[in-house]
């Protein structure tokens, strides 16, 4: 998690996942300004990609936006458990697999001007199919896609969510990313080097 915000603090909502506080905080110049903070217990995302060189991709609906969003199996800590913990639960709740291989991918922040969480992000490989309940509440389905044309879908739009995406650039310049998917990657690349020309 970030640092928590300095300053006079009061928390005005505790729900179920996030808490909102307002502080009075002092800037680098000395200055005091008053400002809300979203508190968040921090969440995991896993790009998993099988020996094809497919990656699991959820379309799922989300209530806040009304909406079917693309996303990568991802999920919030709970109970303080350590990140790459919940990175594995949700992969084998979303995705239905289990991963051999793991690879830390570094982390991000959601929206450091009102949110502190901070979100790791996984590459998972050496996949083997489990079974496990889906969670009550969750609405998705389940895709395996070529990692090259999930990876345009992040630039055309067509995928939008922000932990998604940083998750699928920083494994497509990852060693570990399998060689099917780095061998269409290359296809990619020399293709669209010679379109330039």
């Amino acid at each position: 998690m970030p640092e928590k915000m300095p300053g006079n603090r009061r928390r005005i909502y505790e729900g179920r996942i996030v808490a909102l506080e307002v502080a009075t905080v002092s800037m680098p110049d000395g200055s005091l300004l008053e400002m809300e903070c979203v508190r968040h217990p921090g969440g995991a995302a896993v790009v998993a990609v099988d020996e094809t060189g497919r990656v699991c991709l959820l379309r799922q609906y989300r209530p806040v936006l009304d909406a079917w969003c693309w996303e990568l199996p991802a999920g919030k800590i709970d109970h303080d458990e350590p990140p790459l913990n919940t990175a594995r639960r949700e992969l084998a709740e979303e995705a239905a697999v289990e991963a051999a291989v793991w690879h830390e991918l570094g982390g991000i922040v959601s929206s450091p001007g009102v949110f502190d969480e901070r979100i790791h992000l996984y590459l998972a490989t050496k996949l083997k199919a489990v079974t496990v309940p889906q969670e009550k509440g969750e609405f998705f389905e389940r895709h395996w896609l070529p990692f090259v044309d999930v990876l345009a879908w992040t630039l055309d739009g067509r995928l939008a969510d922000a932990k998604s995406i940083a998750a699928l650039h920083r494994a497509a310049h990852h060693e570990a990313l399998p060689p099917l998917a780095r061998g269409k990657l290359a296809r990619e690349k020399m293709a669209g080097e010679d379109q330039a020309r």
